[in-house]
C-alpha cells in the first residue's frame, strides 16, 4: 500500500507541473459540447488531435477551487506499470479523491471492465477518460454503452485554425444554416477576415494543434503520430501483425497520390501481394482508426469486408504528408470536404455528384468554374467550389464548410 501511495503522490507531482503549462488562450468547440456533470465520460479520437490538452484545460478552467480532489493519470506511462486500476481508484477515493482524469485508457488490458466496476462501486466518484478511435465502448459484457457518455473528437477545423492564426473570434454554423444563409454569412466573415489567406496554409498542416509546437518539425512529428498509430495501436487493438504494417503504409502513399482513390481490390491485391481478405480487412482498419475516411453507397450495415466505393485519407495534412508534392487538388478539395462533414454528418457515394450527405442533399466538389451538369435536374443539391470568397444560389464556397464545427 505504501507504493500505492507513492505512485499517487507522484502522479499528482507530474499533473500539477504539466497542468502550469497549459494555456487557456483558445480552447476547443468540443469544450462546450461535452456534458461534463456526467458521472462517467469518454473522449475518443486518433492520436494528436488535441485529446490530452482538451481535459487539461477544462480541469484549469473549471476544477482549481478542487484541484485537491483531482488527478490526471496516462496509462501510457511507466508510472503505471504492474498497478491495478481498481486499486489505483480505491487508494484515490480514500485520500478525497472526486475528480479522475484518465488519458490514453485504451493502453490498459480490460480497461473497460475495470471502469464498469469502478462505477458501480464509487458513485460520488466522477470520471473522464479517452482514448483511440478503435476505443470500443459499447461492450455488451462490460455494458458501458448506458453508463458513459461518449463524444467523438476531431482535428482543427478551418474555423479553429484560423481563429487560432488570426485571433479572431468567428461563429459556427450548422450545415442547414450554411445551405440557406451562405451568401450573408461569407459577407460577415469576408468583412473580418480573408479566409483565402489561411485556406492553403490549413490543408497543409494546420489540421494538428501541435502544429503550432516548432512548426519546422511539423512533419517529422506528424509522421512519428502517424508511426505510432500504425506501429502500437493497429497492432494492439486489431491484432495487425507488425510485418504487415509496411504494406498498410504503401496502401496509404496509394490512396494520398490518388484523384481521389477508387479502389480495385483484385489488383491492389496482386500488386501489395496480400490477399483481397487480408487487404479488405485492412482497409477497414484504417478507416476506424480514422486514418482514411471509407465512402460506401449504403447507408446502413457495412461489414469489414465490404468493398468502400471511395477511400480518401482522414484530413489533408496526411496527403501533404505522404504524397508530398504529388498532392492532387481535386483529392484535396474533396478529402476537405469529406472531412469537414464527416465530423457530424453521414456521408456516401452519390450516383450523380461527389457526395450524399445524411440521404438528402447532394453535393459536387470542384473549382470556381464547376458547373452544374453533375447535378442537373436534382434536388437538394450544390455545388461546393474552391477559390471563391462568395457563393451565389446553390454554389457555395468551399472554405465555409470549415466552419461547421
Amino acid at each position: 500500500m505504501l507504493i500505492m501511495m507513492s505512485k499517487i503522490d507522484l502522479f499528482r507531482d507530474q499533473f500539477l507541473r504539466r497542468l502550469n503549462y497549459v494555456k487557456l488562450d483558445f480552447t476547443r468547440s468540443i469544450m462546450s459540447e461535452i456534458n461534463w456533470d456526467a458521472r462517467l465520460i469518454g473522449i475518443k479520437g486518433a492520436r494528436g488531435i488535441g485529446k490530452t490538452t482538451l481535459i487539461l484545460q477544462y480541469i484549469k478552467l473549471h476544477l482549481m477551487e478542487n484541484i485537491g480532489e483531482t488527478l490526471y493519470i496516462s496509462l501510457d506511462s511507466t508510472l503505471f506499470n504492474e498497478l491495478y486500476l481498481v486499486d489505483f481508484v480505491q487508494e484515490f477515493e480514500h485520500k478525497g479523491g472526486k475528480y479522475l482524469f484518465i488519458d490514453e485508457i485504451h493502453k490498459y488490458e480490460n480497461w473497460s471492465q475495470e471502469i464498469k466496476t469502478i462505477y458501480d462501486d464509487y458513485p460520488n466518484l466522477k470520471i473522464v477518460f479517452t482514448g483511440s478511435s478503435l476505443l470500443e465502448i459499447l461492450n455488451a459484457r462490460a455494458d458501458l454503452s448506458r453508463r458513459a457518455v461518449v463524444y467523438r473528437m476531431q482535428g482543427l477545423s478551418l474555423r479553429e485554425y484560423i481563429e487560432l492564426e488570426s485571433g479572431i473570434q468567428l461563429a459556427s454554423y450548422s450545415l442547414e444554416e450554411i445551405l440557406e444563409h451562405h451568401e450573408e454569412y461569407a459577407r460577415d466573415i469576408v468583412a473580418k477576415v480573408r479566409p483565402y489567406q489561411y485556406f492553403n496554409r490549413y490543408l497543409k498542416e494546420g489540421y494538428y494543434p501541435f502544429y503550432r509546437e516548432q512548426s519546422d518539425l511539423y512533419f517529422i512529428r506528424l509522421g512519428e503520430v502517424l508511426n505510432m498509430i500504425l506501429e502500437i495501436e493497429l497492432p494492439i487493438l486489431r491484432q495487425v501483425e507488425l510485418a504487415y504494417i509496411a504494406k498498410v503504409k504503401q496502401l496509404l502513399m496509394i490512396i494520398a497520390a490518388s484523384v481521389p482513390f477508387v479502389p480495385n481490390v483484385s489488383k491492389l491485391s496482386e500488386r501489395m501481394n496480400i490477399n483481397r481478405t487480408t487487404l479488405q480487412q485492412y482497409l477497414h482498419y484504417l478507416g476506424e482508426i480514422e486514418l482514411t475516411f471509407n465512402l460506401f453507397k449504403e447507408a446502413h450495415g457495412i461489414s469489414r469486408l465490404q468493398k468502400p466505393n471511395k477511400i480518401y485519407l482522414e484530413n489533408t495534412n496526411l496527403i501533404y504528408l505522404l504524397a508530398q508534392e504529388n498532392a492532387n487538388e481535386g483529392n484535396l478539395r474533396e478529402s476537405f470536404f469529406a472531412n469537414q462533414l464527416n465530423y457530424r454528418h453521414t456521408l456516401n457515394y452519390a450516383e450523380k455528384g461527389d457526395f450524399l450527405v445524411d440521404g438528402k442533399y447532394t453535393f459536387e466538389i470542384g473549382g470556381k468554374g464547376k458547373a452544374q451538369k453533375q447535378i442537373k435536374d436534382l434536388q437538394h443539391a450544390f455545388i461546393a467550389a474552391n477559390d471563391i470568397e462568395y457563393g451565389f444560389q446553390n454554389k457555395i464556397p468551399l472554405w465555409l464548410f470549415g466552419f461547421l464545427y
